[in-house]
């Protein structure tokens, strides 16, 4: 099983015929997923790679092809409306990759999608795979490999380093999901960290966090509260000045509480394993699964 996504998940993607998003199509229908129409006003009618159904509007993609799914590569200034409109039109899983999108957007995004009963992933995000069904987003296909442990991150590239190193020593996934590392994003750690804990295929987690905010400490300690899966950890950016922003907009120290010693600390309190290195998340994965 996975988590999100699956064999089943039938996706359209906003902004399909853009540089990113027309690119990263192809991408996801090679690896298996099943693309079902695309979305750009005023290019209804036309069809991408002579096969995908391109929409005006999510609405008339979603009543044309039961779309349960869709993802979104358009300018920052055009995102908060796609999310909301694919949130309006009845989609329940929304994955934003776009980069850029204001936090003041963000702030009247969130409600409207959960409102609507809808789940967000992102924006600034890249996506998630759930090795050998579905693939939404850019993390790239042929580092994955099916298996028993679930991945959530806030870092696209880190992401990719540890599911590498995972693969290469035959540990497989069972879902991976980058959560992005905006100040207001949709589906955080605790989100993902409850859905492998159901997920009967999963047997331990990765969650690799940052510094900036608090997200990690109140992760770990429903680690410790409500899970009983293993779950190992890395914490990046342990070597950052502190007041510097490293990377994402969310990844800044504000006192104490955003430091790596201070989630490091909260991930051993916790009973989360904490690697040094992003390598050494397989040694601890290993150990934890014994």
């Amino acid at each position: 099983m996975s988590i999100f996504i699956d064999k089943s998940t039938r996706l359209i993607v906003q902004g399909i015929t853009g540089r990113d998003g027309s690119f990263h199509t192809k991408q996801m229908i090679e690896y298996g997923t099943q693309v079902v129409g695309g979305v750009t006003p005023g290019k209804g009618g036309q069809k991408f790679e002579d096969k995908v159904p391109i929409f005006n509007t999510v609405a008339e993609a979603v009543k044309a092809t039961r779309a349960t799914a869709t993802v979104i590569y358009v300018p920052p200034m055009f995102a908060a409306d796609a999310m909301m409109e694919a949130a309006d039109a009845g989609v329940r899983f929304i994955v934003c990759i776009t980069e850029g999108v204001p936090v003041l957007d963000m702030t009247r995004v969130n409600p409207f999608i959960t409102e609507k009963g809808a789940r967000l992933l992102g924006p600034n995000c890249p996506g998630l795979i759930s090795p050998g069904q579905s693939k939404v987003g850019i993390i790239p296909g042929r580092i994955c490999t099916p298996g028993p442990v679930g991945l959530v991150s806030r870092s696209g590239t880190l992401t990719y380093e540890v599911v590498y190193q995972m693969t290469r020593s035959k540990i497989g996934q069972t879902t991976c999901v980058g959560i992005g590392g905006d100040p207001i994003n949709g589906t955080n750690f605790i989100d993902c960290l409850d859905a492998f804990e159901k997920d009967p295929t999963t047997e331990a987690v990765v969650m690799i966090g940052e510094i900036g905010g608090t997200d990690e400490q109140e992760a770990a300690r429903f680690v410790r509260e409500k899970m009983k899966k293993p779950v190992v950890g890395f914490i990046a950016g342990q070597t950052a000045p502190p007041g510097r922003r490293m990377g994402h907009a969310g990844a800044i120290i504000s006192g104490s509480a955003g430091t790596a010693a201070e989630k490091m600390q909260a991930f051993e309190e916790n009973g989360v394993g904490v690697a040094k290195r992003p390598i050494d998340v397989v040694d601890l994965l290993k150990r934890a699964m014994r």
